[in-house]
């Protein structure tokens, strides 16, 4: 139904009309770019319009006040529905400073330049590129699996803040999700863990329309889903008709009268077009509906049928009437709560305000534990357990925990008031994920997206299973931390399938993601101070099992050389050096033995700790030249993994010391002695590079 200035619409008809441009918006959008998928955004635009008109607490002039409803696009592809709506709504732009703009999020053009190069309308919405977008979407299940985290945020948050009279955390998180994302394994694992802890401020809105790419869902995917999350312990209700308003807006009250578990809202919908043939699965996944569809489509919905892009008149003044204000009321009330909050509770509402920006607490780096040399020393695991446990005491949020491997990865806070973070008791600090490392990773980026400080713990053999999450938190540039212990072959007896030999590689292949392997207990110590003061870097802390001797750094450099990635640990006593030993993590002290075997040879030996190539490529040219000459070829690099990547370091004339098969199960020693991960070894290694160099 176009709108005509001359009559006066209904409620209804004006439901009719903004739903109308929502799917029109969507349809020209993906035509004009000849690219993406316009049948779901179609089918889903009554719930969108539903929920963000009369559900959603959000505020289009600050689309980033703390206390406002989540809502996350689990199904990207569907990515023009949300474009619209932010179109629609009018949702003000927020830059990286938190400093609000004057120019709107996504504006008509924007949508027209859908899936062209630096469009604020990607093909997939991406955090950080356009105001009002989440969290990233795309690959399927993460979506919902980050809102798992966000609602454990708002549960938190609203434990640690709220006192009598100031309810400063209360929302709810919204995820629009379809088959694909229940297909996904993700998803089972989030879910199961949310019911677990009755998250009842989470609610999942499962558009049931039986497509996939391949066809009719029959073809692989029988699920009874309403059985399966009643099994998880969500309250499950169901709506017949996609485009029954009333029966929407019945099954959101639903959910917020539902205090004791999460809720999945089951929406059965139908892609409808304006010719019978046109019932397939092209244009839900993939492909425009091309010119005539469209306007036999727009002819259907009583639209202007060449009509490109066209906002009747009324429906921008409508969704300020709903949303909008409502919203605006909403932050307003918020806002002036929160002075009052600042008189009663001062350093609750520094908190806040730190937690939003990003910014470390006065003191965070105050009583740190020293780590004295010692030759037998500390293993990297407990060395980072006592550092986590001195900067969590500083930073209250700072919290996380483990995929059941607390024990074995020693990232239990163990002060007094910890505590534990469990169903119907959502103040503790220490997180329990179960064994699921893909959800843990997943749920750890919804807690950063939520401005809390969160780390996830497991094996480093494990972190192909969060691999997906961990690089959405790089390409969003969220500071989540990810602690991998059990590091090398070092793990021994346990054998090949726990002994990580390619991950190493594979996570500095990752762009934006800072990797540190220290190693020391003072490396450690160096590098959890680093990754915190990163606001906008995810970061992989990676720690040896088995203890590393703790180095005189009376007589070696001081730890702090960490903060440059790559720094001279050891140098020859006078002059250039004439080969350089670079090593990460455990192999580091194998390197320092070799270096003082050399030394008493008389040989000029550099040993160069690398814990983070990704540091150390930004630093200057000349810091690095100064670390690593470039004409000292005779190189050695030691690490008790894939060789692959170290040759950037050793050039054609050095030699890599490292893995190049998948380990064996037996003790430590027996494999570093197999394997050449000994101070003999390297002294070979050096001596014969030293004299290929000449």
């Amino acid at each position: 139904m176009a709108a005509n200035p001359q009559v006066v619409l209904t409620n209804a008809q004006l439901d009719e009309l903004c739903i109308n441009t929502i799917r029109t918006l969507c349809m020209d959008a993906v035509q004009k770019a000849n690219s993406g998928h316009p049948g779901t955004p179609m089918a889903m635009a009554p719930v969108a319009y539903a929920l963000w008109q009369r559900v959603l607490r959000f505020d289009p002039q600050d689309p980033i006040w703390p206390n406002r409803d989540r809502f996350v696009l689990s199904m990207g592809h569907a990515s023009t529905l949300l474009y619209s709506m932010l179109c629609l709504c009018q949702v003000k732009a927020v830059d990286s400073a938190y400093e609000r703009l004057g120019e709107l999020s996504v504006k008509p053009s924007d949508l027209e330049r859908f899936r062209q190069l630096d469009s604020k309308c990607p093909g997939h919405p991406e955090y950080r590129w356009t105001s009002g977008i989440e969290t990233t979407t795309g690959p399927l299940g993460q979506g919902v699996a980050t809102s798992v985290g966000m609602a454990m945020a708002g549960k938190w948050l609203a434990e640690h803040f709220n006192r009598p009279d100031f309810e400063m955390f209360n929302y709810n998180v919204y995820a629009l999700c379809g088959d694909g994302c229940m297909m996904e394994g993700v998803s089972g694992e989030a879910a199961s863990l949310a019911g677990h802890l009755q998250l009842s401020n989470l609610c999942w809105i499962y558009d049931n329309n039986k497509i996939t790419i391949e066809g009719n869902t029959s073809w692989a995917f029988s699920d009874d889903v309403a059985t399966r999350f009643i099994g998880y312990g969500w309250n499950v209700t169901r709506v017949g008709d996609a485009n029954d308003q009333e029966v929407l807006a019945r099954a959101f009250k639903t959910f917020q009268k539902t205090t004791d578990r999460p809720t999945l809202i089951i929406v059965d919908s139908h892609i409808a077009y304006g010719s019978p043939h046109k019932q397939d699965t092209s244009a839900a996944h993939g492909e425009p509906l091309g010119e005539e569809e469209i306007r036999l489509t727009k002819r259907n919905y009583g639209w202007p049928e060449n009509a490109k892009f066209y906002i009747p008149e009324g429906v921008y003044e409508h969704f300020q009437a709903g949303v909008g204000e409502r919203g605006h009321d909403q932050r307003q009330s918020w806002m002036a709560q929160l002075k009052e909050y600042e008189k009663k509770y001062p350093e609750l509402a520094l908190q806040l305000d730190q937690m939003q920006t990003r910014k470390l607490p006065a003191g965070w780096d105050q009583n740190l534990p020293v780590f004295p040399p010692d030759e037998k020393g500390v293993a990297g695991r407990d060395a980072s357990a006592k550092v986590e446990n001195a900067f969590a005491k500083n930073i209250p949020w700072l919290i996380g925990g483990a995929a059941d491997l607390a024990p074995s990865t020693k990232t239990r806070l163990t002060f007094d008031g910890a505590g534990d973070f469990l169903a119907g008791s959502y103040g503790g600090r220490n997180l329990h994920f179960g064994i699921r490392e893909h959800a843990m990773a997943s749920i750890l980026n919804g807690l950063a997206l939520s401005k809390i400080r969160p780390f996830g713990a497991g094996f480093l053999i494990f972190s192909d299973y969060s691999r997906p999450a961990i690089r959405l938190a790089a390409l969003m540039e969220i500071p989540t931390i990810y602690i991998f212990t059990h590091d090398s072959i070092g793990v021994g007896e346990d054998g090949p399938t726990h002994q990580p030999v390619e991950q190493l590689a594979s996570l500095r292949a990752i762009p934006g993601l800072i990797t540190l392997r220290p190693g020391d207990a003072n490396e450690t110590l160096e590098a959890w101070k680093f990754i915190l003061q990163l606001r906008h870097d995810p970061a992989v802390l990676i720690v040896a099992r088995q203890a590393l001797p703790t180095l005189d750094r009376s007589k070696y450099a001081p730890a702090s050389g960490l903060a440059k990635g790559a720094y001279v640990l050891a140098d020859a006593s006078s002059g250039k050096p004439e080969v350089i030993l670079m090593a990460s993590g455990s192999e580091v002290y194998l390197a320092v033995a070799a270096f003082e075997t050399l030394k008493a040879e008389g040989i000029k030996a550099r040993v160069v700790s690398m814990p983070s190539w990704e540091v150390f490529e930004h630093q200057s040219e000349a810091y690095r030249e100064s670390v690593l000459p470039s004409d000292v070829e005779a190189r050695v690099s030691v690490e008790q993994a894939s060789i692959f990547g170290w040759g950037q370091y050793v050039g054609r004339k050095g030699r890599r010391i490292g893995m190049k098969t998948f380990g064996a199960s037996a003790p430590l020693k027996e494999l570093q002695k197999k394997y050449g991960f000994t101070p003999e070894a390297i002294v070979s290694a050096a001596k014969e590079t030293l004299n290929g160099a000449r």
